[in-house]
């Protein structure tokens, strides 16, 4: 996943929440425990009827999504478009080049601007405060659809496939092999929201946000451990992301040698329980955190998680602005 921009301050450190001015009807998912463990598992439930094609309902009909795009994609963009069309909406993508938060305007007028225009705004972006403070000025609401600090869409993809292979999500664990950037986070979220054990390999100096982290360490049963085969022995899911993302080029070198040892190969597979799969958020480097015999092997779900991409993100939607009942 990526991660912040040249010369953003904002790494790993979250800023907190503001006071949003909107509505109290209205919801944001901006971080996984925006909703409730109950919540969750209706949220999830939601996407699985979409997923095998029991939900035909168009709650957004007549509604529209502002897409706003300072970091490029491919699954966010193509998921979230097609979903929104399914849903019977309308989606609007917006670059940089396209929006005048490429030229400077400031978020909170991007905010109330679109707010006047559509019925929801996803964001892709650098610092997490920036989501944060869209969602303070919208008064529709905002999906997060990737900052530097948390990438939820993606790992409750994740997570809707770990239920479809591996029967559920309760009672398995989790091993995370690799940096501790934003999809390191958002699952240290996922197993203290709903109750996953969760094991992170992370080399020393990438770990992941330490507040995140000391919190989900006393909610939870979740671990920070060096080697990655400590991490894996037993795991029902082992799960990574490339060594150095979008803004991170000038590190690979340094990055390289630091993350060396944590190549998801056969190996370490096989350290894993037996009918373990393998996750990736992709894109994926074949022969850095993933050797291409694991990834397009037979334990591998890549596949099926991207596909989920497009059945969480229409949950969310339909929930958040189509007043689909968490039920």
């Amino acid at each position: 996943m990526e991660v912040r921009g040249p010369g953003d301050p904002e790494c790993r450190h979250r800023i907190p929440a503001l006071r949003p001015l909107t509505s109290p009807r209205v919801r944001h998912f901006l971080t996984i425990p925006d909703f409730t463990r109950p919540e969750l598992e209706a949220l999830l439930r939601l996407a699985e009827s979409m997923r095998v094609g029991r939900y035909a309902a168009r709650p957004l009909a007549g509604k529209s999504l502002a897409m706003i795009f300072m970091k490029s994609s491919t699954r966010t963009r193509v998921s979230f478009e097609v979903g929104c069309h399914q849903l019977g909406g309308h989606a609007l993508f917006l670059s940089p080049r396209d929006a005048q938060l490429g030229r400077g305007e400031p978020i909170e007028d991007t905010a109330r601007v679109l707010s006047r225009y559509v019925q929801g705004i996803m964001i892709r972006t650098y610092a997490h405060r920036e989501i944060e403070s869209m969602a303070h000025h919208a008064t529709v609401p905002v999906i997060n659809g990737l900052t530097d600090l948390h990438h939820p869409c993606q790992v409750l993809a994740d997570v809707l496939t770990m239920q479809q292979h591996l029967g559920g999500h309760e009672g398995r664990t989790v091993a995370w092999v690799g940096d501790g950037n934003n999809m390191a986070n958002s699952w240290i979220d996922a197993a203290r929201m709903l109750g996953f054990a969760l094991r992170l390999a992370c080399p020393e100096g990438y770990e992941p946000d330490p507040t995140l982290l000391g919190r989900a360490r006393r909610e939870a049963d979740v671990q920070l451990v060096r080697d990655p085969r400590e991490a894996v022995a037993g795991a029902d899911v082992v799960t990574t992301d490339v060594w150095a993302s979008m803004g991170q080029e000038s590190e690979q070198d340094e990055r390289s040698l630091a993350f060396g040892d944590h190549t998801v190969d056969v190996e370490l597979m096989r350290r894993a329980a037996p009918g373990a799969i393998f996750l990736h958020c992709l894109p994926a480097h074949r022969g850095e955190e993933v050797s291409a015999d694991v990834i397009d092997g037979p334990q591998s779900r890549v596949w099926d998680e991207a596909e989920n991409r497009l059945h969480v993100q229409k949950a969310i939607m339909a929930v958040l602005m189509g007043g689909e009942p968490l039920a």
